[in-house]
């Protein structure tokens, strides 16, 4: 495996999915991680498996809910005493409960903001802070195509991952000038228990986990602003994006 230009990294939801496997590939890789996520057997389960096949310890889990922001600048002083420092901090945690067409449900829409929009604004606010005084550093955040349009599915969802989108590209602005990289990752179907039960397009393919991981990294490593993932998706929204309003109303999508 390519080396990647990090040596102690945060993944925050690592316990499963895409998180899981960006956590994988770095410690793979001989980057010491913080695996962050709520179920923390999961979380074990993967540090165990990282660590017997390194024959070191190149992971450790920290159990946490996103949704608990006050505890977030103890709990990320405390990451960078023992990873002794940092140098990516990646951002995964997400949910996408299922919305019916005529349901509108203000604590489920709220939990869905919390977890995909307030939780990545309180651990990447210490990530930008920190890397700010040190003039270096990697920023991951995990959007979502479904950002880059209102859509009729799942708008709480939709409104969080493009409110994730502008404040990551906000970070870049800002910590450009200060040798920071700030990424923007948008997967399109990735096999993960977000999409379980869901019918897909059959046009689009559903790429897994690992694959997802892979072009994340190797995105993020190259210092892209943007990663669609897989790349194509790029093209898709942008023809989305050129819908008129009018015609996206009439969309069932």
């Amino acid at each position: 495996m390519k080396p990647y230009p990090w040596r102690k990294a945060i993944v925050v939801g690592a316990s499963s999915g895409i998180g899981e496997q960006i956590a994988r590939r770095l410690a793979g890789a001989g980057v010491q991680v913080a695996l962050v996520g709520r179920r923390a057997e999961l979380l074990q389960t993967v540090c165990a498996e990282i660590n017997g096949a390194a024959g070191a310890e190149f992971a450790f889990a920290v159990p946490h809910d996103v949704r608990a922001t006050p505890d977030v600048s103890v709990l990320f002083q405390q990451l960078t005493t023992r990873l002794v420092g940092v140098d990516l901090v990646v951002y995964v945690a997400g949910t996408m409960p299922r919305v019916g067409p005529q349901e509108y449900d203000t604590d489920a829409d709220r939990e869905t903001i919390d977890i995909n929009f307030t939780g990545a604004v309180a651990w990447l606010n210490e990530a930008a802070a920190r890397f700010t005084r040190a003039r270096e550093g990697t920023i991951v955040g995990i959007s979502s195509v479904a950002g880059d349009r209102g859509r009729r599915g799942s708008p709480a969802y939709g409104a969080a991952k493009a409110a994730l989108s502008t404040y990551l590209e906000s970070l870049r602005n800002r910590l450009a000038v200060r040798g920071v990289t700030v990424t923007t990752v948008k997967p399109g179907y990735v096999r993960t228990a977000l999409l379980e039960g869901l019918p897909l397009p059959k046009i689009f393919p559903v790429i897994s986990p690992e694959e997802a991981a892979r072009q994340i990294l190797a995105g993020a490593a190259a210092g892209k602003r943007t990663v669609y993932a897989p790349p194509f998706w790029r093209y898709v929204m942008m023809m989305v994006r050129a819908i008129p309003s009018p015609v996206m109303q009439r969309l069932n999508f």
